[in-house]
């Protein structure tokens, strides 16, 4: 765990010289290390929505712990233990997305797609569904509590969540973790993502960002 806290507040360091300008480029080369499993069937995953932190853990050995975005007082992140029962590096949300009619597209609901276009979801890469539509998937990160219950991670850091997770995984969602105390406190965060320009609607129709992403690497 020494060596573990000892990475990440060195990456701390270099990020807070690199970040200080809170730009696209500094969000996109946010990153943070992780360890692979000696044994896959003991890891669990534990979330504190307060302190929008994610600890993967096997028994008391820190393998992953990532910022993350929760969902918003009005659309609670769920509380409570579950288990990751659907993985799915191409998912796409059912409600909402992108209608789309040849050159032409919009962000919305499907419910308010002009008739005649057609319609893709919103892709979530790397989705970990822990209860029905409630899942941990790659999305812009803001620093305060943003999504509609689901728990965003950052497009470098979800590719390796993804691999260190399999279907059958506990997790435990609270509102604080004895984790923060420790692991928790000195984890930088990526640049928010609210004053960043998103991507074209055409990125998201594609497959373009689904692989958006840093080629995962382990310690």
């Amino acid at each position: 765990m020494k060596k573990y806290l000892l990475i990440v507040s060195g990456i701390a360091a270099a990020l807070l010289s690199s970040c200080t300008n809170m730009s696209s480029g500094s969000y996109h080369s946010y990153d943070l290390p992780a360890k692979k499993p000696s044994n896959p069937s003991n890891v669990r995953v534990k979330v504190s929505t307060s302190n929008q932190m994610v600890y993967v853990m096997e028994g008391q050995t820190p393998l992953l712990v990532m910022p993350v975005s929760v969902g918003t007082a009005k659309t609670p992140t769920p509380k409570g233990n579950f288990r990751i029962f659907k993985k799915d590096h191409y998912h796409r949300a059912n409600s909402h997305g992108y209608a789309y009619n040849g050159n032409q597209s919009v962000k919305t609901y499907i419910y308010k797609k002009p008739a005649g276009w057609k319609f893709k979801g919103t892709p979530m890469p790397y989705w970990c569904e822990f209860k029905q539509h409630y899942g941990f998937h790659t999305g812009w990160m803001k620093h305060a509590p943003c999504t509609h219950g689901c728990i965003r991670m950052h497009e470098n850091v979800a590719p390796k969540f993804y691999s260190l997770v399999r279907v059958g995984t506990p997790v435990n969602i609270a509102t604080s973790q004895p984790e923060d105390a420790t692991l928790g406190r000195n984890v930088p965060r990526p640049p928010d993502a609210g004053p960043l320009k998103d991507y074209p609607n055409d990125f998201y129709l594609g497959k373009g960002y689904f692989t958006k992403h840093k080629t995962p690497t382990y310690n």
